[in-house]
């Protein structure tokens, strides 16, 4: 894999993206912010990664046989690395566990482990671990995961925005696929919020997301939508 050995970096240069979205009504039941509400169910439905889930693709075709690959899904922030683990989830009819890089150690692994062991001796179904920020997991931590992954006991799904070059053991890196997440670009992020604007009352006010610098090379969409919902008096009570 060609690739430099830093993370992603700050952006440089700037696209502006001028938006005029007409604002729903607000969902009285709902207390999840606008990404969470806004975010994909299924493959089809994400935006801006075509190049990695267009059909013929290998995730599509491994996705098809119902043979998810463990996998690291590398990018910078707000791409979709959660997106497309939760779908992966639902539509391999797998169990998804998150876990995080951060909060989380060995001895937590160990019970997701025994979890995993028990849900495919009882009911035949496997387990995704999707492991966030997964660089941030010292030698000993990958290595206590390498023989389940090995096993077939868990297939894992990374997250990093590092180089997992890097950031990730050669041994663990060796049993599972890297698969490059693109940037959002204004036309990607403009085809996200479209629905937002679907979604009118005809009394609703009209905000605008006018003159915003989203630089193409770091635009997250959850901070996209998050903004807007503040802006527009969309935020959870």
């Amino acid at each position: 894999m060609n690739a430099s050995p830093r993370a992603w970096q700050p952006c440089h240069g700037a696209d502006t993206i001028v938006r005029d979205v007409t604002l729903f009504e607000r969902i009285p039941s709902s207390s999840a912010p606008l990404s969470e509400r806004m975010r994909p169910r299924r493959l089809a439905e994400i935006v801006g990664q075509e190049k990695l889930l267009a059909p013929g693709s290998v995730l599509a075709k491994a996705i098809a046989d119902d043979r998810v690959p463990s996998m690291i899904l590398w990018g910078p922030p707000g791409t979709g690395k959660t997106t497309i683990a939760r779908a992966l989830a639902s539509e391999s009819r797998a169990e998804l566990v998150p876990f995080s890089a951060v909060l989380a150690g060995v001895p937590e692994l160990r019970k997701v482990i025994e979890a995993a062991l028990e849900r495919r001796r009882t009911r035949g179904q496997r387990t995704i671990l999707f492991v966030d920020e997964i660089h941030r997991w010292n030698k000993a931590q990958q290595d206590a995961l390498l023989p389940h992954v090995e096993n077939g006991t868990i297939v894992l799904v990374g997250a990093t925005t590092e180089n997992p070059s890097f950031a990730i053991n050669a041994a663990l890196l060796s049993r599972a696929r890297v698969f490059r997440l693109e940037a959002h670009t204004p036309s990607s992020i403009a085809a996200i919020l479209r629905p937002v604007s679907r979604l009118v009352v005809p009394s609703a006010p009209r905000c605008a997301i006018a003159s915003r610098r989203a630089p193409s090379a770091c635009a997250s969409i959850p901070s996209v939508l998050n903004e807007l919902s503040t802006k527009c008096g969309l935020a959870p009570q």
